[in-house]
Order: structure tokens, then sequence, then C-alpha cells
């Protein structure tokens, strides 16, 4: 709850939030053929928020507890990161804990510093955030999570710039924490343009030193991302919209990675259908004899050939209690995928899936308590600018 304490010119305040999504999930090809269902809780979050000194000091910490509700991982077409394929891996028990501080300068113009472990200032917004249950295959080229990080940002009226520095290496399970000894070795730039309520307009370019070798002597990631997203009034209910690019380039550049993705929902009263497509790239690698893990640490030689998934997901929630601190929407979405190998290389999805074109159903109901507004991964100056009504949510 918001807990307002002394007098408004020094309030002291805190916020406490919740989400989960419990959820049924069959897919129709699975690594070494044949079809798989599961039930999962995924993006079991506790939230705390709070805020000091007119709000210019702000603690944000995030507990997930994916590494006990899904630890082998949730079925996912195309996911892939730390070490899982074909499934989405658990996060870190520690999301985030993010000490921020931010002071007006004058003359329009303010700046803040950022620091902890979280997101860093690259990308877009977490796909926690957005109206999918499905995860995209992008999500390691299009925002990296999970850092010890510090974080510089100025602003001027609509412009928004960003400087991180943090570690290059990812968790390689839910209890690890960022090695400490590498922080500093990787950064990234970010600029964000807010023309109009509603809109963003997002640049960043990042170098991630050895993010799949722990102890840093896997190769390099040069990043590129770019993003629109818009979010306003439409048809008597709210409109979104969002597309962006990332590009990742590793191994002096032997490697390329691309990703184009857009999608988009109406919210109008309870209902809230909402469409995604995306067509990107995925590194094909060497498989333990779990056939959805890879081997930790990776090296370039493990990457058997590159595949490009091309994927369309609909989806449908229903609001239950409208205009509620709490949410409950029971959601139904389809998703189909297909897949096919580029550049080379000896991985053949029709000889280790037995096809290339993939099904994937999943029912299940978005629960969450207080969340509205919030978007993961924005510290600092970025901290107050959230949307009047995030897609996960409703309109009153």
């Amino acid at each position: 709850m918001v807990m307002p304490m002394g007098g408004e010119s020094n309030r002291l305040w805190a916020l406490v939030s919740a989400n989960a999504i419990p959820a049924y999930v069959w897919e129709s090809q699975v690594p070494r053929g044949g079809s798989l269902d599961e039930f999962r809780v995924a993006q079991p979050i506790i939230m705390l928020q709070a805020g000091a000194l007119r709000d210019r000091l702000r603690f944000l910490g995030s507990l997930d507890f994916e590494g006990l509700t899904m630890p082998g991982g949730e079925l996912g077409l195309g996911v892939w990161g730390e070490g899982f394929i074909d499934r989405r891996h658990p996060h870190t028990y520690f999301h985030e804990l993010m000490l921020q501080g931010a002071v007006p300068l004058g003359g329009g113009l303010r700046t803040s510093l950022s620091a902890g472990k979280g997101f860093a200032p690259f990308g877009s917004d977490d796909p926690m955030n957005r109206p999918t249950e499905l995860y995209p295959v992008n999500h390691h080229w299009a925002q990296i999570l999970e850092r010890a990080v510090v974080i510089g940002a100025v602003a001027w009226k609509p412009l928004v710039f960003e400087a991180g520095l943090f570690n290059g290496d990812e968790p390689e399970n839910p209890s690890q924490w960022p090695n400490m000894e590498r922080f500093g070795d990787s950064w990234s730039l970010r600029l964000l343009l807010h023309p109009v309520d509603g809109v963003e307009l997002q640049g960043s370019h990042a170098r991630v030193k050895s993010p799949e070798h722990r102890p840093g002597a896997g190769s390099d990631n040069w990043k590129w991302s770019a993003s629109a997203r818009a979010e306003r009034p439409f048809l008597g209910g709210l409109g979104y919209l969002f597309g962006e690019y990332a590009h990742n380039s590793e191994f002096d550049g032997f490697y390329q990675f691309r990703s184009w993705l857009v999608e988009g929902a109406w919210t109008g009263g309870r209902h809230r259908p909402y469409l995604r497509y995306e067509n990107t790239d995925r590194p094909e690698e060497e498989r333990t004899t779990d056939p959805f893990r890879s081997p930790r640490p990776h090296l370039e030689n493990s990457i058997v050939g590159t595949t490009r998934w091309s994927i369309v997901t609909a989806g449908y929630g229903f609001e239950l209690f409208p205009g509620r601190r709490y949410s409950v929407e029971p959601i139904v979405e389809v998703s189909h995928a297909d897949v096919k190998t580029i550049g080379g290389g000896i991985f053949d999805p029709d000889v280790f899936y037995g096809g290339d074109t993939f099904w994937r159903l999943a029912i299940g109901a978005r629960l969450s308590w207080r969340m509205k507004g919030h978007r993961m991964g924005r510290y600092g100056l970025l901290a107050g600018q959230v949307s009047a009504e995030p897609m996960i949510h409703h309109m009153n």
C-alpha cells in the first residue's frame, strides 16, 4: 500500500505489488520430436517500490520466484538464453535491487544516478510488461537484464539520454549473483524521445563482453536497438502499438543475428485482444543430454547453425473485476511458428524437431495486485515516466 509518513514536503511512501501467470501450455513439436504439454506458474513477482525526499530518492526491489515454480523453464517457441533452448529460463530470485536518485538542475535540465542489480539502459521494455504470455525469441537481443549496473541519465524537455556500466556475464542459475570482478567491462547508451504523450522513440547501442562465458573468455557482443511505442486512446478504448528492430554481432562480426517485431493490443472495457508478429535469428548450440539445455560456459565452436523463427501470436484476455486494485484476467493465446536454417551450419530443424512448423496453445490467467503503470527496467528519470494504463491491465 502507499503509506505517507510526515508532511507533504518530505513524504515517505512505499508500494507493494505482485504478479503471476498460472498457465497450461501445449506445443505441437519439441526437441527430438512429438508434442508436449505442462502447467507452470510464470512471472511470480513481488515488488517493493519506495520513495523519499520529495521522491528524489527511490528504491525498487523485485523478487522473482520462477526458480521455484518453473526450475526447468517454460515451453516457448524459439525462446532461448542462459543455457535454455526452446524453453524460457527462470529469472534470478533477486531480479531487481535498484537505488535511484534524481535532481533537477534548472533550465529544464534534470539528472539522475541509479545503481544496483537490474536492467542495463538498452533496448525496449521487458516482455513481462507487454501483452503476450509467450516471450519473444529476441529477449536476449532486445534487452540486457540481471546485471550489476550503474546508470547515469540526463533529460531536457522530451529527450532523455542514459549511459550505463555493468558486468557482461549472464546468470547461469536463479541463485547466481553478477560476477563483480567483471563489473564495468560492458557499457550501453540509450536515447529516448517523447514527442507527445503516450509516444516513445528509442535507440540504443551496447558492447557486452563475453555474456555467455562467466569467466570472460567468450566473444564480445555488439548490440543495436531501435523501437517505437505508442499507447493512446483509440476507438473508445486504449490502443497499444509497438515495433522494434534489434541486431547482435559477435566474434568480430562472424555471427550476425537480427530481429524484427511488431505487436499491438486494444483494451475496451473488459476485453483485450492482442496480436504479435516476430521474425528473429537464433543461434543453434550443441545440446546436453537434456535436449532443452546447452552447455555453459558457452564457446563459439558450440554454435552449429543459425535458424530464423517467424512467429504469429494472437490472444484474448477478459478482465473479471475491472476498476479494482487487483486484476484477474483469464487469457487464451495461440501461436504459429515457421523455422528455417540460414547461412549454412549442420543444424536441421526437420531432423531435430521432426518438422519445421509449430503450434503453441496457452490457457491461463494474469493475476496482479497494484501493478498498474509499471514498466520494468525504468530507473531514475524514467521511473516516473509510465503510461497511464499498461497493457496487462485495463481501463477503469
